[in-house]
């Protein structure tokens, strides 16, 4: 079963349980992945699903952070229940020492060095670890890589 017959399929139970934020949730996925579908006239594969629920799970970040900053707690917990309903769709993450062990290899690879060889690196680390890492921490892993 592919991700996305997973999550239709999800969304179905949802419904019969009446789980409307869980519910509102998946057609909230469902509808980004659609939409990514019509735009670029293509069927998303398991990974291009994985990348949008990413870019969903990045945007909930960012929204629970800016409405805990404004004091809107009501906000910042709707966000965190979307945030808790998207993170089942994500493959199992990758640890910090899996993420810095990729990183080493691929520097090393490519015989990147300095600041300079950042965008190369990134370029090449995130084919690779799409949707199986948070990039934020890939990020700072190939700073730390480069900076040695």
């Amino acid at each position: 079963m592919s991700l996305k017959d997973q999550i239709t399929a999800d969304m179905k139970d949802a419904m019969r349980a009446k789980d409307s934020e869980r519910l509102g949730t998946i057609r909230l996925l469902l509808a980004a992945v659609k939409q990514k579908e019509v735009d670029e006239q293509i069927t998303l594969d398991d990974a291009a699903v994985v990348a949008v629920v990413d870019r969903l799970i990045k945007q909930r970040k960012d929204s629970i952070g800016q409405f805990t900053a404004a004091g809107r707690t009501d906000l910042a917990d709707k966000e965190s229940a979307e945030l808790k309903v998207l993170e089942v769709y994500l493959p199992q993450r990758l640890s910090a020492e899996e993420i810095d062990a990729a990183v080493q290899a691929i520097v090393a690879g490519l015989g990147a060095i300095g600041p300079g060889a950042m965008g190369q690196i990134m370029g090449a680390v995130k084919q690779q670890l799409a949707g199986k890492a948070d990039m934020a921490l890939v990020s700072a892993a190939v700073k730390r890589a480069l900076a040695s």
